[in-house]
């Protein structure tokens, strides 16, 4: 079902932008082809190394490539995806998608993005509560995203509830859920 679809995860700075590398392997051992948009922040969390080679193809994390002005068409990257899924997707560029700020390749790839677009959140329970958070999920769901409910049990802080990124299968079973006719909001 996701043989052939084009899909491009964005990965946003949180402790689990390691479970990007398991989502990219899942992804690709589906056939999907996969380009990687990294966050400045989630390059702390994890080597565009790891995922280049996972996914095949260079990690894209800024505007301009070289010094040569080669540049990542985030219009051109908009175009070409199947689907956007954000996983991790901090509460940072959350309230960016929700509120249309663009100061980064990803925010601009989703506000160019003409497919569906899929967030899959991640982040302490405190903040996975807190109103804004929660108002910024349902402009999104206003806007037609899906949301892939974070979900609950202890967390990197040592607190246990709502806010562990969906595991990598079950993103993977969302997307192929979605491609094959299944496509009731998550």
């Amino acid at each position: 079902m996701l043989k052939g679809k084009k899909i491009i995860l964005g990965v946003c700075g949180s402790i689990a932008a390691y479970k990007a590398a398991l989502l990219v392997r899942q992804l690709v051992k589906a056939e999907a082809e996969v380009q990687v948009i990294l966050t400045a922040s989630a390059s702390e969390f994890i080597t565009p190394l790891t995922l280049a080679t996972l996914s095949r193809r260079p990690v894209l994390s800024q505007f301009v490539r070289d010094e040569a002005g080669t540049w990542n068409n985030h219009v051109e990257l908009g175009l070409w995806a199947d689907a956007l899924v954000v996983a991790p997707a901090s509460a940072n560029t959350v309230a960016k998608f929700a509120n249309g700020l663009c100061d980064n390749l990803l925010s601009a790839t989703y506000l160019s993005a003409r497919c569906p677009v899929f967030v899959a959140p991640a982040m302490d329970l405190d903040m996975y509560q807190h109103p804004a958070v929660q108002s910024n999920f349902t402009k999104l769901r206003g806007y037609g995203n899906r949301i892939i409910e974070a979900g609950h049990g202890e967390l990197a802080s040592g607190l246990v509830g709502q806010g562990r990124m969906a595991e990598p299968e079950e993103i993977v079973q969302v997307l192929q859920n979605f491609f094959s006719g299944d496509r009731k909001i998550v």
